[in-house]
């Protein structure tokens, strides 16, 4: 009784595809494939020092801050008097 047979995993699978469906089911499958994808690249990546990392991620940070500096605007508070 302290585990389950094949046949109650396979009920238990049944049913999970009749309550959410298999379109749901299959971009849930999806989105968990590309978060694990995502981890590991973020793992990768952090690894590496800023002088390592190539050219193409130093110019993107750099042109990201560069926009950044564009939409700031600067305004000086005045005091009423």
């Amino acid at each position: 009784m302290g585990s389950f047979s094949i046949w109650h995993w396979l009920i238990v699978l049944l049913i999970v595809v009749m309550v959410f469906g298999t379109k749901k089911l299959r971009n849930m499958g999806g989105d968990l494939g590309g978060a694990v994808k995502g981890f590991k690249d973020g793992m990768k990546d952090g690894g590496q020092s800023a002088d390592d990392k190539p050219a193409s991620q130093v110019t993107n940070a750099q042109a990201t801050s560069a926009a950044a500096d564009k939409t700031t605007i600067d305004v000086e508070a005045k005091q009423k008097s």
